[in-house]
């Protein structure tokens, strides 16, 4: 649905899990299977396209947890605004998100999801939201790392603008920790589907024109005066998920 067909492209959703979908040249696979290689829908002999697919179980059902248990009275924009008067990096606050089952990102450990470095004193509500939204977004780059790994050089997100990808927090958050730039489309996996078979049937007759009409809504570029704390928060959020 994003149009995502050649090296460097990368796929993204945040509903209730969050999957991330890179096209690589490289025939390269995982040896410890965190992530899955595929033929793309575009590959040829001439030409590999292959697809390289993470899928994280606790993502957006972590965020929703927090707002029925913690701020049930709030709306997620509300949540979004109470979270971004707090610093980057929550003052210190980690949340693992992985409360969803086992993952196969962490080796189909079933590590829970997890409030660390709490501080009753200073932390508040809004350190939650925002530490949560900051924890969903270092799985993501940990997970696009191991895609690293496998030959996919992101140079560029593409997101329908929906479900996570509507909070600025998160989506600036992961922008910045991958350091290139989110485009946000009109679109969903219905959509998606749709101009996939069409393109099978023979209804269009290239991807190109499959995705010609696809609208783009807004472009997310890298905070940069954050990236030097990000990167230090995500890598002590990384040495805590054992």
């Amino acid at each position: 649905s994003l149009n995502v067909l050649n090296p460097g492209e990368v796929a993204a959703t945040g509903g209730t899990s969050g999957v991330v979908y890179g096209v690589t040249d490289t025939p390269k696979a995982d040896l410890q299977s965190r992530v899955n290689t595929f033929l793309h829908v575009n590959n040829n002999n001439s030409d590999p396209r292959l697809g390289v697919l993470l899928c994280i179980n606790g993502t957006g059902i972590m965020n929703s947890w927090v707002h029925r248990n913690i701020t049930p009275d709030l709306s997620y924009n509300q949540m979004n605004l109470l979270a971004k008067d707090v610093p980057v990096g929550s003052d210190g606050l980690i949340v693992l998100p992985f409360g969803n089952g086992a993952e196969r990102v962490l080796g189909n450990r079933s590590v829970g999801a997890k409030f660390l470095k709490l501080d009753l004193v200073r932390h508040t509500n809004a350190h939650i939201l925002r530490a949560t939204q900051e924890g969903i977004a270092y799985s993501f780059r940990y997970g696009i790392d191991i895609m690293k790994d496998l030959g996919i050089k992101p140079s560029v997100i593409r997101a329908g603008k929906a479900n996570l990808f509507l909070s600025p927090i998160f989506r600036s958050t992961l922008a910045t920790l991958c350091n290139v730039s989110i485009e946000l489309f009109d679109t969903d996996g219905a959509l998606g589907a749709a101009r996939g078979a069409a393109l099978g049937a023979g209804y269009y007759a290239s991807p190109e024109e499959a995705f010609a009409n696809l609208s783009l809504l807004e472009v997310i570029t890298p905070e940069n005066s954050w990236a030097d704390t990000l990167e230090e928060s995500y890598h002590i959020w990384k040495g805590n998920i054992g």
